[in-house]
């Protein structure tokens, strides 16, 4: 009786794979991005769905090489930026925007060609706006990741419980990096998936279904999105010499720039700004704002002006005479020199003032 339901859900998911597949035959399909817990069996759903669907599976690595490959930055570098590491220098040369900026250069071009999975962190430099992505997080519960760890690794319970904090760890300080939340918040996917209460199938058969009402968006608007967030990757990549605070928006060509940092010379800035931006193809308009974090560096400039003439009062005198005492222990005293216009020679007397002969004795 179980086989026989496997069977039927199996031949379920083919029947709806089949549907979607020729239902659009030279079509811009849409993509999946997923997000997933170590050792919560997402492997084993990737591999099934991209079988289905007859996706390339793209992982962070795989990412990560492409960089390298086209752009020059070392893996390690990169990693660095994924775990929110300082940078030396960072200020000066930027090391991360650029960085970040690649990064999502190489996906936008991924999201371009079509029919692929992203399986990793760094799905989530698709922007949101990009509708006809599906955002997918799989997770499972601490105990149940431990097991399957153990399982199906051959590791120790000592060393999984390890491998999850360092792998849930670095998905925290990305996703907080980028967006300020946890990795697991239900804001940032549109199906979270529990695989200690789905089994392979089931949660195939949910991500395909999805991918049906994807399906309903328009060609024009799927391929419009893909170009949209190809001219954000780089316009993002040549302000990254800029450093961080700019935040770009794209739509048919006309770009948003929000400044959200303080700015000297803000007009200057801004014309900056306009010059690369509009050095770049396929842009038709550039509109640039500031955001909440921006404001003016007020400067305030004071003159102090010095007392040309310095009086020593009655009651500064045990204050000097201990001074000079101090002055003459340190055995500096041949270093000291006075300026006819600070103290004068004057009647002690009539005037209060200590005269040269007195201090320097």
């Amino acid at each position: 009786m179980a086989n026989r339901l496997q069977d039927k859900q199996q031949n379920r998911i083919n029947d709806l794979n089949k549907t979607i597949i020729s239902s659009k035959i030279g079509y811009l399909m849409p993509i999946v991005s997923i997000t997933s817990g170590k050792y919560s069996n997402a492997e084993d759903i990737v591999k099934t769905l991209s079988r289905e669907l007859g996706y390339k599976v793209i992982g962070d690595d795989d990412i990560l090489e492409e960089v390298k490959r086209v752009h020059g930055i070392k893996p390690t570098v990169q990693l660095k930026v994924i775990d929110n590491k300082p940078i030396a220098f960072n200020d000066f040369i930027h090391t991360r925007e650029k960085c970040i900026a690649c990064l999502k250069k190489t996906i936008a071009e991924y999201v371009s060609s079509g029919k692929c999975i992203f399986h990793g962190l760094l799905g989530h430099l698709i922007p949101v706006q990009t509708s006809h992505v599906l955002k997918v997080l799989i997770i499972a519960n601490k105990k149940t990741r431990t097991k399957i760890g153990i399982r199906n690794y051959g590791l120790s319970e000592k060393e999984v419980v390890k491998n999850i904090r360092e792998a849930d760890k670095r998905a925290f300080l990305w996703t907080n990096g980028l967006f300020g939340k946890k990795t697991w918040h239900k804001s940032l996917y549109d199906i979270v998936i529990p695989s200690d209460k789905f089994d392979v199938n089931r949660a195939t058969k949910l991500i395909l279904e999805h991918l049906k009402i994807i399906e309903e968006i328009s060609e024009e608007t799927i391929k419009q999105e893909a170009r949209d967030f190809a001219l954000n990757a780089k316009i993002e990549t040549a302000l990254s010499s800029l450093g961080e605070g700019l935040i770009i928006s794209t739509k048919r060509g006309d770009v948003l720039i929000t400044i959200n940092k303080k700015v000297l010379m803000l007009s200057k800035y801004k014309q900056k700004i306009t010059a690369i931006v509009n050095s770049i193809e396929g842009v038709k308009s550039v509109k640039i704002k500031t955001g909440e974090k921006y404001h003016f560096n007020i400067i305030y400039k004071y003159e102090f002006e010095t007392p040309t003439r310095i009086l020593l009062k009655d009651e500064e005198k045990d204050f000097f005479l201990a001074l000079s005492e101090r002055i003459k222990n340190a055995c500096i005293q041949d270093k000291i020199y006075f300026r006819k216009t600070e103290i004068d020679p004057v009647d002690e007397k009539r005037n209060h003032i200590l005269p040269r002969q007195s201090i320097l004795s």
